[in-house]
């Protein structure tokens, strides 16, 4: 099977740390002290790896060309002016030139398009399509393309105009100049780090997230600059749209729109399989509807995944904008109201049984992206978050979000190795999160790169055995009752159960323990999921009550015989777990399931037995 046909399985690769073995991780380290990761790093060791792993797609994450501090120019590339970074490497979402990449990751800057088109087929050559990132919304204020000089953003702007359909950019109302919020934090700064923007001391523009000030404060994406899709966003979702919509299908397209169809068609070219989307809430889908079937024109199974809130109060539909995305054409969105109903576990108040109010109504169940992990997100392994549980928290919390739906599973890297982003990196990092704004490298998964060996010679044998487990995780997700079954879940029968992993003092069961069916009644694959997410308690005696629809599936209903019932765990890799119970048993009272301990996850696949007769 092609991995077109395949449930996608995405691993997020920021390729400024992936393959870097400078390990300085100086704070605020230049390029020339910290080193960063390189096209030419990711080579066949690596990407053979990942396909081992299971992975179906790699997501080249912040290979797009950023507003940075380093100077590139020899080959007519100049340094930003230091008041528009966030940290000395600049970020990945401050994007300078949207068909460009990074001259930071090529062994040979002036060939930094070819050695990307080169990783590229490598990715293609191991079985895997490439994702890279779409940032719709914004653009570096200091954006200009050299490689698509006629298509840089607002030579054609008529900056007297807050809003005009056709201007890329919202300006300013009033006089400047404008003052931006700067952060050297002990970095030598320069003599032009004065916190004003040269180009905008009379005309300027509107920050990246909606902010309307000549003065934007240090929290606001200050660095970047809205780009205009023909919505005056002041209005509101109901302000003012000059362009093709149901009711006025006649308008023009805006500028705006076709020079983002260029930029998709530009990576299209390159042989890009498909694009993360960034924030797409905040773009009319209307844009989204006419893109994708484009992209789609030049290649018919382009993908979208979509980065998108649905409680952003700033989204550009009335009712569930993730519901609206999919329904555009995007394969799938965040399910961020997932994750943090599990993080919520451990931070409290939430219990699992939380879970079943936001699969049901909030994100679409089969068109969403899961993940436990992302750039920006803390690592689940570290010490300030997820209660302190260590990297094995990833274990139950991911499996049981990979378990829900169709829609890709997608794990970022460093993950399946614990790494804990405890070291801060100088704008960013530490406090949890690994930065995407410094250079630098993420010193626990740079035990597995092992100076490029990719071999994890410098691993402990439990990361060794973490990530052959998220090996495992990643290529049972794309079981056909993952790919293509239905989701029953089980927590809601067993609210009154006391033999459902009730801990002293709970008068009901579902706080640390969930448990769903993934059915596929065409290739006849059954698993029962069981996660234990509590970090201490092991849960014994547990007895899962199951619904109408479980017992379907099962083939245990009245009339379907009287068979026992087995299951097997596809997650262990020896001693797999076992549990069994008779039809008639299993409709009376449930599964019997054996002691359960902390932090472990089971995908319990069903097979049928004879029961033996007295």
């Amino acid at each position: 099977m092609s991995a077109s046909c395949q449930r996608p399985r995405i691993y997020q690769l920021f390729v400024r740390l992936f393959g870097n073995t400078h390990e300085t991780r100086k704070p605020h380290g230049t390029l020339a002290e910290n080193g960063a990761g390189r096209f030419a790093d990711i080579d066949d060791r690596a990407l053979g790896s990942l396909r081992g792993l299971g992975f179906t797609h790699v997501w080249l994450h912040g290979v797009l060309r950023q507003a940075t501090a380093t100077d590139w120019s020899f080959i007519g590339l100049p340094p930003d002016d230091p008041d528009l970074l966030k940290g000395l490497a600049g970020s990945p979402y401050a994007v300078r030139d949207c068909f460009d990449v990074c001259p930071d990751l090529a062994v040979d800057p002036a060939r930094r398009l070819d050695e990307f088109r080169s990783l590229v087929a490598r990715v293609h050559a191991h079985g895997m399509r490439v994702l890279v990132d779409f940032v719709p919304n914004h653009v570096a204020r200091s954006h200009r393309s050299v490689v698509r000089p006629g298509m840089s953003f607002g030579d054609h702007d008529d900056p007297s105009r807050f809003f005009a359909p056709d201007n890329n950019f919202y300006y300013l109302p009033g006089t400047g100049p404008l003052r931006l919020p700067t952060f050297r934090d002990g970095v030598p700064s320069g003599p032009r780090c004065d916190g004003l923007f040269e180009p905008e001391r009379v005309h300027g523009r509107v920050t990246g997230n909606n902010v309307v000030s000549w003065t934007p404060g240090a929290g606001d994406w200050y660095e970047t600059v809205k780009l205009n899709y023909g919505h005056d966003f002041t209005g509101g979702r109901d302000g003012p749209r000059e362009f093709p919509t149901a009711e006025h299908p006649a308008k023009p397209i805006p500028d705006t729109w076709n020079k983002m169809d260029a930029v998709l068609a530009h990576w299209q070219a390159l042989g890009v399989d498909g694009f993360r989307c960034d924030m797409a809430h905040w773009i009319p889908v209307e844009f989204w509807k006419w893109a994708i079937d484009r992209a789609r024109s030049r290649g018919a199974d382009a993908m979208f995944v979509g980065e998108a809130y649905d409680d952003d109060p700033n989204k550009l539909v009335e009712g569930n904008v993730l519901v609206a995305l999919v329904a555009a054409g995007f394969d799938a969105v965040y399910d961020h109201q997932s994750y943090q109903v599990l993080k919520g576990i451990y931070d409290g108040p939430k219990w699992a049984n939380d879970l079943d109010a936001v699969l049901g109504a909030v994100a679409p169940l089969h068109g969403s992206v899961r993940y436990s992990e992302n750039h920006d997100e803390v690592r689940l392994a570290s010490a300030g978050h997820w209660g302190g549980a260590g990297a094995r928290v990833g274990c139950p919390v991911t499996a049981l979000l990979f378990g829900i739906g169709r829609g890709p599973a997608l794990l970022y890297n460093g993950q399946e190795v614990g790494e804990p982003a405890a070291e801060p990196s100088g704008f960013g990092g530490g406090g949890g999160r690994t930065s995407i704004f410094d250079y630098g490298s993420m010193p626990e998964f740079a035990k597995w790169v092992n100076g490029l060996r990719y071999d994890g010679g410098r691993l402990s044998e439990a990361q060794r055995g973490l990530r052959a487990w998220y090996g495992r995780l990643t290529k049972m997700s794309g079981e056909p009752a993952f790919a293509s079954g239905e989701f029953l879940p089980l927590n809601g029968a067993n609210v009154g159960n006391p033999a459902y992993g009730r801990l002293p003092g709970e008068t009901a069961g579902g706080h640390w323990l969930y448990t769903y069916f993934r059915h596929d009644a065409n290739g006849g694959q059954t698993i029962l999921v069981v996660v234990n997410l509590n970090p201490r308690e092991t849960m014994s005696g547990i007895r899962v009550r199951f619904t109408p629809g479980a017992l379907a599936a099962l083939g245990a209903l009245e009339g379907d015989g009287e068979r026992e019932i087995q299951f097997r765990d596809l997650l262990a890799d020896d001693h797999p777990s076992t549990a069994r119970g008779k039809a008639s048993t299993l409709r009376a009272s449930g599964l019997e399931l054996p002691p359960l301990p902390p932090l472990t996850a089971w995908y319990l696949e069903k097979s049928d037995a004879t029961w033996p007769t007295s």
